[in-house]
């Protein structure tokens, strides 16, 4: 399926300075039951978000109405633990198109790179200087540029470069997922295909 093209991203941030944030933590495992990717975003977080009546933790950023916005900034390590894919459909469906980390598992990395949220691996300095200009102003934004491959806090100024594999990369400025990316080049394909002999 195809998702947003990500150019350039500038918003304000939902800061999570928790580090070793495990899958089972970012989607528990009793909500893993269904294989479309919708529906999973009311429960991100659903332990640290809900009391076991389902009422609302007000302490736990997501319910905090002076945090929003498309950049959640998690602490080192942010996706370790299990392989499930629902983690990254978690956050995606929640609105987050960025995640924003000092140290990302690799799993959990390339399973956001295929449903279109972007993962910025910072130096911790940087991840720090984030939070605290997010604790500072909570309206405060961050640019995050695809293109260009930098991201910025927009009232500091300050800029940091990140790492992106090509492919990925590609696939995200143009909305494609694996699929799309093949169906893309159909005519190539065929027309390679048509003039190969066996």
């Amino acid at each position: 399926m195809a998702y947003d093209k990500f150019n350039i991203l500038k918003s304000s941030v939902v800061p999570l300075p928790i580090e070793n944030v495990d899958t089972d933590q970012i989607i528990p495992a009793r909500f893993l039951k269904a294989t479309e990717r919708k529906g999973f975003g009311d429960n991100l977080f659903r332990d640290w978000r809900y009391n076991a009546d389902n009422s609302p933790k007000k302490d736990f950023v997501l319910n905090q109405d002076k945090y929003s916005g498309k950049i959640l900034v998690g602490g080192k390590n942010f996706g370790s633990g299990s392989s499930r894919e629902h983690a990254a459909w978690a956050v995606y469906d929640y609105g987050f198109r960025c995640v924003v980390s000092s140290f990302f598992a690799d799993i959990f990395r390339n399973n956001c790179l295929n449903v279109g949220v972007l993962p910025v691996q910072v130096s911790p300095e940087f991840l720090e200087k984030i939070f605290a200009e997010t604790e500072k102003d909570t309206d405060s934004q961050v640019e995050v540029n695809l293109q260009e491959q930098t991201i910025t806090i927009v009232n500091t100024g300050d800029k940091e470069s990140f790492d992106i594999n090509a492919y990925k990369k590609e696939n995200m400025l143009n909305g494609f997922d694996d699929i799309d990316y093949l169906l893309n080049m159909k005519e190539e394909i065929t027309a390679f295909a048509e003039n190969t002999p066996l």
